[in-house]
């Protein structure tokens, strides 16, 4: 009944003293060095590889969380059709060959008989044709011998960079046509965070470009570059900021979030209160709040979480008592209302 009964910025008050709870008080936030904003990190190199023939997957090497290097088999794709094509380029190859040599031994004879006065000047022609065209059926028996190798080697897939498998996604005995999805991967070396700053702090971090990550863990590091986007969401109005890291190797996997600080953007820290002390129920997040001996159930914004500590946006002010077990607050507060 009292989550029920708990709207934005409403508060709701037991109607019997409560004692006897475990609390702590609100601590005034000291000065920050600078404010914070939630980004996400990014791989700068990711590709998903897709088939480029088609076969069945005869055999995969490669899982999730692998680490390869530039040019590593991943999986290979069955190259029976691709064989046969690359074997029967290379006899129309080998036969237009033997093609061009007849035509260029011809067409010497038939020079040589024509300085003499002995060929009429059609004929040379006739003859001069048929070297040309057999010069051209050689060059493309060659093109179609590289076309059908280039397809034999799409059978065998390789990591284009050094990287990690962050997907897989087909299994041996599956058959692949071109353009399906094989693998996702990321390079781990290269990495970046992606936030949006409101319009009238941009300008500040344009001129003192400079960041520092925090990890869910609290390690702290250095942006290796910082680049405000030169426009901004027209829905929003907000500016996108790229944040580059120095030491990637440190850093969370692309996809999960860590906070940006600016030391551009002065102003005061937001308070932090135990996590354990947060009472959620679906989208309500809120404290029981000990006032004056008696219980306020109190609705709150929280922000970034770091490690078992949540900042508080709004709803707690310097002072409040605010109980450390919400269980305990209910029950406490059930026996002071004579519920058990």
């Amino acid at each position: 009944m009292l989550l029920a009964g708990c709207g934005d910025g409403l508060e709701v008050r037991s109607q019997a003293s409560v004692e006897g709870l475990d609390t702590f008080v609100v601590a005034a936030a000291e000065e920050g060095p600078g404010r914070s904003w939630d980004g996400v990190v990014k791989a700068v190199r990711q590709a998903t590889l897709s088939a480029q023939t088609t076969g069945r997957v005869v055999e995969v090497y490669r899982d999730i969380h692998d680490r390869v290097a530039e040019g590593e088999p991943l999986l290979q794709i069955t190259d029976v059709e691709q064989q046969s094509a690359v074997a029967l380029a290379r006899a129309e190859q080998a036969a237009a060959e033997a093609t061009l040599a007849e035509a260029e031994s011809s067409l010497r004879r038939l020079v040589e008989l024509a300085a003499q006065g002995h060929v009429s000047r059609a004929q040379l022609d006739q003859v001069r044709a048929h070297h040309d065209a057999a010069r051209a059926h050689r060059e493309a028996a060659r093109a179609r011998l590289a076309s059908a190798r280039q397809q034999s080697e799409y059978t065998l897939v390789r990591a284009p960079y050094a990287a990690v498998i962050s997907q897989r996604l087909v299994e041996p005995g599956e058959t692949v046509a071109p353009g399906q999805p094989l693998m996702a991967l990321h390079d781990p070396s290269v990495l970046r965070l992606e936030t949006s700053l409101p319009q009238r702090y941009a300008e500040r971090v344009r001129q003192q470009p400079e960041a520092a990550v925090v990890l869910e863990d609290g390690r702290r590091l250095e942006a290796d570059r910082v680049i405000v986007y030169p426009s901004a969401d027209p829905a929003t109005h907000a500016l996108r900021v790229r944040v580059e890291l120095a030491e990637p190797d440190s850093a969370p996997v692309p996809g999960t979030t860590a906070r940006v600080v600016f030391p551009a953007i002065t102003g005061a820290a937001l308070p932090h209160i135990p996590v354990a002390a947060v009472v959620v129920r679906g989208e309500l997040q809120a404290v029981y709040v000990v006032r004056d001996g008696q219980v306020v159930l109190r609705q709150l914004r929280l922000g970034h979480r770091q490690g078992d500590q949540v900042a508080v946006l709004s709803g707690l002010r310097e002072g409040d008592e605010v109980a450390l077990d919400p269980v305990a607050a209910l029950e406490a507060l059930s026996r002071a209302r004579g519920g058990g």
